[in-house]
């Protein structure tokens, strides 16, 4: 029996949440469970519970994202929750931001494979790339790191009163708590815990909110992406 026959039906949530995007999140589960499983960038135990534990679970995120904005998902790994999220909305820009080279072929095969033309997959480390794009108003991120360092990474890279969403489990409060002096150093006005999924996924998603005031990352991270800036700028008039 191969990875690909292990999945589970498709839950009939997944017709209302993904509507005209439907037979793409199918391909997309499909190619998770053969291509992501052979390329060891889900493990196996996964694929039973892929519906509702990864493509539904993040897809219920979009409650949260504001209308038209750019998105940065940071350590995308096999595109959680990037893709979903892309799926259910085209009116964002979403970057796929991952390190890992075996990572972003999958991603940008798939990109590709489903037409997301919407969605730039990126190849970095949140900390290196500051300065190379564009801040953006949403930053997403799913099983990367507990908060203090998710968000060590991830808030440089917003624009001022963006905001940070981190797809987290039992543990958000906790976190929260745990890292509130870090995330007020790093500029962080109001943090908030949100569920999402009511009535497609059970227990519904848990959301930390971060969101940031005029300085995302505090002073240091301001003088740090105004240098890269500036050094950009010198490049290109170079070149």
């Amino acid at each position: 029996m191969t990875e690909a026959a292990e999945l589970p039906p498709v839950p009939e949530q997944a017709h209302e949440v993904f509507g005209e995007r439907y037979a793409d999140a199918v391909r997309y589960a499909e190619l998770l469970a053969e291509a992501g499983v052979q390329r060891g960038l889900i493990g196996p135990r996964e694929v039973p519970r892929l519906w509702e534990r990864h493509l539904l679970n993040c897809a219920v995120l979009a409650e949260v994202v504001p209308e038209g904005v750019t998105v940065c998902d940071v350590g995308s790994g096999a595109g959680l929750p990037g893709i979903p999220l892309a799926l259910v909305r085209d009116d964002l820009k979403i970057t796929l931001l991952e390190p890992l080279l075996r990572r972003t072929t999958f991603l940008t095969e798939v990109v590709e494979l489903l037409g997301l033309d919407h969605v730039t997959v990126m190849r970095g480390r949140a900390e290196e790339v500051m300065g190379k794009i564009q801040p953006v108003h949403v930053v997403t991120a799913r099983a990367v790191a507990p908060l203090d360092r998710l968000a060590a990474w991830g808030i440089p890279l917003l624009r001022p009163y963006g905001e940070m969403l981190a797809l987290k489990g039992d543990t958000a409060e906790e976190e929260l708590k745990a890292a509130s002096t870090a995330l007020s150093k790093l500029g962080a006005v109001e943090t908030s815990i949100l569920h999402v999924g009511e009535g497609i996924v059970d227990p519904r998603s848990t959301v930390v909110r971060v969101e940031v005031g005029e300085s995302p990352g505090g002073v240091r991270f301001a003088a740090k992406r105004a240098k890269a800036a500036r050094t950009g700028r010198t490049r290109r008039r170079r070149g």
